[in-house]
């Protein structure tokens, strides 16, 4: 619209919310304070040595050796997006372990880029047995595998150990996105011997959402470089073709990204510096700490919070056994209007929890701990928060009764 006002809408100030849900989350303040430094020239000497660092940062957060790990510039989706087009030809056989709202994703990007899809299943709120998973890759001979880790929509975390000797026993490759559970819950990616896995920085690793860590296997990355085809305004003597079919994505092409980090530096995008600084600044914090501390942290927070609700009276949902540590999903009690609660939280409270989706939308909150939330006194001063919403909703708990069974656990 012409002639609009440009102090018409003034200054960003956004409420101070606790962001409670299942992410993203409150970002650490050493992050942002990381991204607000000055921005430097992709291959500068100074901004390629960061590129480095964050190399080494992230292979101990993954869990890998892995020389390919790095950063896609945009959401996580960007980084299973560009995993799964670059891995993944059509025609392919892809088995999806499918248990809950992101499983569904992988077989909609696999989808786009036609693949054949199969898959094998469990109701949201179980996992799917290895046993299982063996039967499938043994019945479809797929090309790849890929899974979820944890899924936030139904806050189950599927078991990966011995995932990767069936794939590479039966010739397929595998993958796997670790969005939700990265920095929170262990990713042992060597130990489980998968070839590519995926992050994101807005859950566990409390960053802001907008660049996705990404680790690729030696053995994937032959697979990819073979399908390298360079854009034609960049192509260089030193670096060749593969004889592949062409990768169905610029953006997200992996055989040029990874050129790109290479010391090839090969310039296909312009690194998006300050997520890269964020991104940094989020392993420093984590390595910090210490992975097996953190892994404690979240682990406490999320079984503060499942014990707060049952002696609220509340029901939590899902399988005790296969729980994500970060998320904890409980059932909306009948007669609660869950939308009012939520917005009680907010307006009252400024504090934010989750809904759902698919079968789960309207019949249960997701409250997430994790991150720079992940602490005790923000478990009790959201569980407090949720008693007195639900008191004033008409649906009655014991007073203290949460907050207390909160810090019995987290204290233990």
């Amino acid at each position: 619209m012409s002639g609009l006002d440009p102090m018409l809408f003034g200054e960003i100030d956004p409420p101070q919310r606790l962001l409670m849900g299942p992410g993203p989350v409150n970002a650490h303040p050493r992050v942002l304070r990381a991204m607000s430094a000055d921005l430097l020239g992709q291959f500068d000497p100074e901004m390629t040595g960061y590129m480095e660092q964050v190399m080494a940062l992230y292979r101990p957060v993954f869990g890998t050796d892995n020389r390919w790990t790095f950063l896609i510039d945009g959401t996580a989706r960007a980084a299973i997006e560009a995993s799964l087009v670059s891995l993944v030809e059509p025609g392919d056989t892809v088995l999806v372990i499918d248990f809950g709202r992101f499983g569904l994703l992988l077989k909609e990007i696999l989808q786009r880029i036609g693949a054949t899809i199969v898959s094998v299943e469990a109701p949201w709120g179980e996992v799917v047995p290895m046993d299982a998973i063996a039967a499938a890759i043994a019945r479809h001979g797929p090309r790849v595998v890929a899974s979820v880790h944890g899924d936030t929509s139904t806050t189950m975390a599927q078991p990966l150990a011995g995932l990767g000797d069936l794939c590479r026993s039966a010739g397929a490759y595998s993958y796997v996105d670790a969005t939700a559970t990265i920095g929170g819950m262990a990713i042992e990616v060597d130990a489980w011997g998968v070839d590519v896995v995926t992050g994101g920085l807005q859950k566990c690793l409390g960053g802001p959402s907008g660049s996705a860590p990404i680790t690729v296997s030696d053995r994937a990355a032959q697979r990819i470089f073979a399908r390298r085809h360079v854009e034609q305004g960049i192509r260089r003597a030193d670096i060749a073709d593969g004889r592949g079919p062409r990768i169905g994505s610029n953006y997200f092409d992996l055989a040029m990204v990874m050129d790109y980090w290479s010391e090839k530096r090969l310039n296909h995008h312009t690194e998006a510096t300050t997520m890269l600084y964020g991104a940094r600044e989020c392993a420093r914090v984590a390595l910090g700490e210490g992975l097996a501390a953190r892994f404690d942290r979240h682990a406490r927070a999320g079984a503060s919070v499942t014990a707060a609700a049952r002696a609220m009276g509340l029901t939590v949902f899902g399988d005790d056994a296969h729980r994500m540590t970060n998320v904890t999903a409980i059932h909306i009690p009948d007669g609660v209007d869950g939308e009012a609660v939520r917005r009680r939280m907010r307006e009252d409270f400024e504090i934010e929890i989750g809904t759902a989706f698919g079968p789960l939308a309207g019949k249960v909150w997701r409250i997430g701990a994790m991150g720079y939330n992940a602490m005790k006194h923000k478990v009790a001063l959201t569980i407090g928060a949720l008693e007195a919403v639900l008191r004033a909703e008409g649906h009655p708990v014991p007073p203290g009764a949460g907050v207390d069974a909160a810090l019995t656990v987290w204290n233990r």
